[in-house]
């Protein structure tokens, strides 16, 4: 009876998404769906795994993962099918039917890309979401965690957690940001100046290639490995789960968040804070952020936050604070006891008895108020003078309160001591801080949206004066497709990604591009800013001499 079932449930799914596709003069989508169904196992449910547009809960699947409402209008390229792949065979038919049929994949997990090239894309594609595979599994005694790339960072912190209070993932400041991504690109948090990049921290992984293997550290090679943590992962194959190292880590911090006006030294401040916050001793993190509001009197102004987390006590980091940075002035009443788990509810102001809700929710708390925005970063090695911090001060006040902000994250410590070359991600020794900044708006309106991202781009104009440019770095996971972008069609060599390339990974780039030529020749992992193919007779598939 229940085999019945399943194939009335094919079948109805099989005619379903023919009648949909036969409108189209492209059959290409209506035969990858065949495909599918055709080769997923008869104990699969499809109507839980494949969606196509006529779908009732494909817009929802669709939406629940964009973090950036900018991609979620009509005119956005939408796929022609989702995939939510609940076994890792589903993934390796699909990249078999993808072949076949020429559909482009793009994967997704907690969908937090920037420009919005893990689910959007001009050419025709479908969307592999990897929200299924979510299983965290801690081992406290080995200090080791297996993460699927689809649970949240709030959902490995809360289970990280529950299993020692003593024990640390060092990701991200995101709880919704999925882990898939976050290890792509590298992986920053808080801690990294202690803990190194999430990325640092990665020991093995699983992953499905272009041939549709499974495979792990031992079995793809060193190289393949290398370019997983943090080199862009998404060119070279699907990752099911990283296996990462968990950290030490105190219990409980102390933490601090002050406000500073122009008239309190805001600018001065932050001049000394580029000094100072890379230098700080490894327990103290220090970040620094300014943005508009309206003050009392109703007037608009530009305020600077200082947000410290020390693993330490409050007449220590009172001590410290006095020692470097005695300018700042903070006091004991400024600082508050919090467990470590409980910096995200701090940094987000809820009430930390609500850290398990914050840590647990898949909602972005972020998407509250403005939520379309355009985001830029900079690695900056050198001091902004005064006057340049002036200047971009002064260019906050050309937008309202709560649409734009920027936020320095101070490097040094441990990421000082990590060669540029032990992973692809290379802003190590002589990186000063990660500046991000955002414009953000809360409708979609052409107007708005060409104000905000017009204002994202002249304060990145601004930013360049005191930057280097050959190359620029920028972080690649606050991905740019300002930077440029791979030709939608046909073949783009290493120098013309390059202009994109180099600045997320500086001389690693073209290592990156060797080990794409060896282990995905035929380019099946392509999007817009993916690792191009190095086309060079020396390097040829399961060799290379990188």
């Amino acid at each position: 009876m229940q085999k019945t079932c399943i194939l009335l449930q094919l079948t109805f799914l099989l005619l379903f998404s023919i009648s949909w596709a036969a409108s189209s003069a492209d059959q290409r989508e209506n035969k990858f769906v065949r495909c599918l169904i055709q080769n997923f196992s008869n104990s699969t449910d499809i109507s839980q795994v494949i969606y196509v547009p006529n779908n009732p809960s494909y817009a929802l699947v669709l939406n629940s993962k964009v973090q950036n409402l900018r991609f979620q209008t009509p005119e956005t390229p939408h796929p022609q099918v989702i995939i939510t792949p609940n076994h890792e065979s589903q993934i390796q038919v699909a990249i078999r039917c993808a072949k076949k049929h020429s559909l482009q994949m793009r994967i997704r997990s907690g969908g937090h890309d920037f420009d919005g090239s893990s689910y959007v894309s001009q050419a025709p594609f479908f969307l592999l979401d990897m929200t299924n595979f979510r299983t965290i599994s801690v081992d406290v005694k080995a200090k080791t965690a297996w993460l699927g790339v689809g649970a949240t960072l709030g959902e490995v912190y809360y289970t990280v957690h529950e299993a020692s209070n003593s024990l640390y993932f060092p990701g991200g400041s995101g709880p919704t940001v999925g882990v898939g991504g976050l290890i792509s690109g590298g992986g920053y948090g808080p801690f990294a100046r202690k803990y190194g990049l999430a990325a640092d921290n990665v020991i093995d992984a699983r992953v499905i290639d272009a041939k549709g293997r499974i495979l792990n550290r031992k079995s793809m090679g060193k190289d393949f490995f290398w370019a997983l943590r943090g080199g862009n992962a998404a060119s070279f194959g699907v990752v099911l789960a990283y296996k990462v190292k968990l950290v030490d880590i105190r219990p409980n911090f102390t933490a601090f968040n002050l406000t500073r006006t122009f008239e309190q030294n805001a600018i001065k401040l932050l001049y000394k804070w580029q000094y100072v916050s890379p230098k700080m001793p490894e327990d103290l993190s220090l970040t620094a952020r300014f943005f508009v509001i309206n003050d009392q009197t109703g007037n608009k102004t530009v305020i600077a936050t200082f947000m410290g987390f020390f693993q330490g006590d409050v007449d220590s980091l009172l001590s410290l604070m006095k020692e470097r940075f005695p300018e700042l002035g903070v006091t004991k009443e400024d600082c508050t006891e919090i467990r470590w788990v409980d910096n995200y509810a701090y940094q987000y102001h809820v009430a930390t008895d609500l850290t398990p809700e914050l840590l647990l929710s898949r909602v972005n708390p972020n998407l509250e108020g403005n939520p379309y925005f355009k985001g830029k970063s900079d690695l900056v090695q050198k001091p902004i003078p005064e006057s340049g911090i002036k200047e971009i001060w002064d260019f906050f006040y050309r937008v309202n309160p709560g649409e734009s902000t920027m936020e320095w994250s101070p490097f040094g410590g441990r990421m000082d001591e990590i060669s540029e070359s032990s992973i692809p991600f290379p802003h190590r020794a002589g990186t000063s801080f990660l500046s991000i900044s955002i414009s953000s708006w809360g409708r979609n309106e052409n107007s708005l949206t060409q104000r905000g991202m017009n204002w994202s781009r002249q304060l990145s104009k601004i930013m360049g004066k005191y930057l280097p440019n050959n190359p620029r770095p920028i972080y690649v996971n606050y991905r740019d497709l300002d930077l440029g972008t791979n030709n939608p069609t046909g073949y783009t060599s290493v120098e013309q990604a390059r202009v994109w390339g180099a600045p997320y990974f500086k001389g690693n780039f073209d290592r990156l591009a060797k080990v794409k030529t060896m282990v995905d020749p035929e380019n099946f992992f392509n999007f817009e800013q993916s690792i191009p193919l190095y086309r060079r007779g020396n390097v040829k598939e399961g060799k290379t001499n990188v």
